[in-house]
């Protein structure tokens, strides 16, 4: 086997809330939300259709622009992906401490 330079290797059960909907500009959201102990309470968001990821806090929402670069959507799309994961992201617990 090969030596590798692990930084952290760690697993834990995490709770996936798979998710899918059509919002108002009729782009469909095929969503895997897992919440874990990593990322200081922050949730992972998985678009199934894309492959695309992302750390996702309330901080990250309130960016403007963060959602439409971490999942390529337009403007309208990502305010209708921004608008349902306000209602599910809570606030940050910093788990770590």
């Amino acid at each position: 086997m090969s030596d590798y330079d692990f930084l952290y290797d760690h697993q834990e059960e995490t709770t996936t809330r798979f998710v899918c909907f059509i919002g108002e500009a009729l782009h469909r959201f095929d969503l895997a939300i897992m919440t874990t102990t990593r990322y200081f309470g922050k949730k992972l968001v998985i678009d199934l259709q894309s492959g695309r990821s992302a750390v996702i806090g309330p901080d990250d929402l309130a960016e403007d622009g963060y959602i439409e670069y971490a999942f390529k959507l337009n403007e309208e799309q990502a305010a209708e992906l921004v608008e349902f994961l306000s209602q599910i992201i809570g606030s940050i617990h910093f788990t770590d401490i």
